[in-house]
C-alpha cells in the first residue's frame, strides 16, 4: 500500500479531532535498530518471553541479568527515528496531546516529545529490589560487565529493570486510561494490540465515539474498527500523516 492514500484521511481525521492521543509499540523503534517483539524477526520469536518475568528474575537473577543486559544493551546507543520526530512535531503542532507508549526505549523524549506516558517503565533505569532506590541503567550494566553478577544497592538488594516485567501490573495505566476517556482519537503507531491491558487504551477511544487510526506492517486485531489503517513503516507513514496535517492547515483562511 502508498502510505499516502490513507495519509490525507488520516490527516483530516487528526486536525479536525478535538484531543488526540498516540499509542505506540515496539514498531515505531524498529527503525531505530531495536527490535520489536511478535514480528517476523521478533524477540519472542527467538527467545522465551518468560525469560523478561518477574519470576525468573527471583528465581535467577544471573540468568535473569545474562538476557536482559545483552538485549536492552542496544537501547543505549538507538537515536529517534522518523516516526519519533513525526510525534513530536504533531505535537507541537497541538495536534497530539500525549504520547501513551508500550516502549520503555526513551526515545519519544528524546525526540522531543513533552507528554510522554510510559506504561511498562524505563529501561534508562534500574531499581533496587529490596529498597526500592533507583539508579542508571549504565551503572548497574557496568557493574555487570565487570563481575558477571547481577549488579547490587549499597543495601545489598539486587538491582533491577525499572520496567514491567511479565506477572507484574501496568505502572500509569490510570493515567493513560484518563487520557482515552477524554480524546476523541487514537493514533496506534507500531503495535499489534496483543498485550492488555495496555491495549485497551485505544479501544476505550473508539468505544467512546472516537477515531481509530492504526499503522503497523502487520494487521492487528483492531483493524476491522479502524477508521484508517495504514500497513505501512512507521516513519514513512507518520511523515505523510505529517505533511497533509500541514497541508490541510496552511490551505485554510
Amino acid at each position: 500500500m502508498d502510505c499516502g492514500d490513507e495519509a490525507r484521511r488520516a490527516a483530516e481525521l487528526l486536525v479536525n479531532s478535538s484531543y488526540s492521543i498516540a499509542f505506540t509499540g515496539a514498531g515505531v523503534s524498529t527503525e531505530s535498530g531495536i527490535p520489536d517483539f511478535r514480528g517476523p524477526n521478533g524477540l519472542w520469536r527467538r527467545f522465551d518471553p518468560r525469560m523478561a518475568g518477574v519470576e525468573y528474575f527471583l528465581g535467577d537473577p544471573r540468568g535473569f541479568w545474562a538476557f536482559y543486559s545483552a538485549r536492552f544493551k542496544s537501547m543505549l546507543s538507538a537515536k529517534p527515528n522518523a516516526a519519533h520526530l513525526a510525534l513530536a512535531e504533531l505535537e507541537r503542532m497541538g495536534l497530539i496531546k500525549a504520547v501513551i507508549t508500550q516502549n520503555v526505549d526513551g526515545l519519544h523524549s528524546a525526540a522531543g516529545s513533552a507528554r510522554v506516558i510510559e506504561v511498562h517503565g524505563s529501561s534508562k533505569s534500574v531499581r533496587c529490589s529490596r529498597c526500592g532506590a533507583r539508579a542508571p541503567f549504565v551503572d548497574a550494566l557496568k557493574s555487570y560487565e565487570e563481575t558477571g553478577e547481577p549488579p547490587r544497592c549499597s543495601c545489598g538488594g539486587i538491582y533491577r529493570p525499572d520496567v514491567v516485567l511479565f506477572g507484574e501490573p501496568v505502572v500509569r495505566l490510570g493515567e493513560a486510561l484518563d487520557e482515552a476517556r477524554r480524546s476523541d482519537l487514537a493514533l496506534v503507531v507500531g503495535s499489534s494490540l496483543t498485550v492488555h491491558p495496555a491495549a485497551e487504551i485505544p479501544l476505550l477511544v473508539k468505544e467512546g465515539g472516537g477515531s481509530l487510526l492504526v499503522i503497523n506492517m502487520e494487521p492487528t486485531e483492531y483493524d476491522d474498527l479502524a477508521d484508517v489503517v495504514m500497513n505501512c513503516p512507521a516513519g514513512r507513514a507518520l511523515e505523510s500523516v505529517l505533511r497533509e496535517s500541514r497541508r490541510i492547515i496552511d490551505s485554510r483562511p
